[in-house]
């Protein structure tokens, strides 16, 4: 490998070790010991992220409506939003 390559890579693996220790409180060590389950999440999720990213693009493209799609899109994630600020409980069965 090029070590144009690598020093990228390995800075963003530390990076993304050291941030997961920061976020769950662990000590650095343990979560070293899970980096590489760490870095196969961090890429899974960033795959699903440019997958699905790509999948909204492509539909937004072929609709008749690409505004009103968007609009919509938009007022139901407020809706979200504002209601799980507003402490929405669901009723459970």
């Amino acid at each position: 490998m090029r070590a144009r390559t690598l020093v990228p890579a390995a800075i963003v693996c530390v990076g993304l070790t050291a941030l997961t220790a920061w976020l769950l409180a662990w000590p650095f060590e343990k979560a070293a010991y899970l980096a590489p389950v760490i870095v196969a999440g961090a890429g899974a999720v960033a795959g699903l992220v440019v997958l699905w990213t790509r999948v909204a693009w492509e539909s937004l493209k072929k609709a008749k409506h690409p505004r009103l799609v968007v609009a919509l899109s938009l007022a139901a994630l407020a809706l979200l939003v504002g209601l799980s600020i507003l402490g929405l409980k669901l009723p459970k069965e």
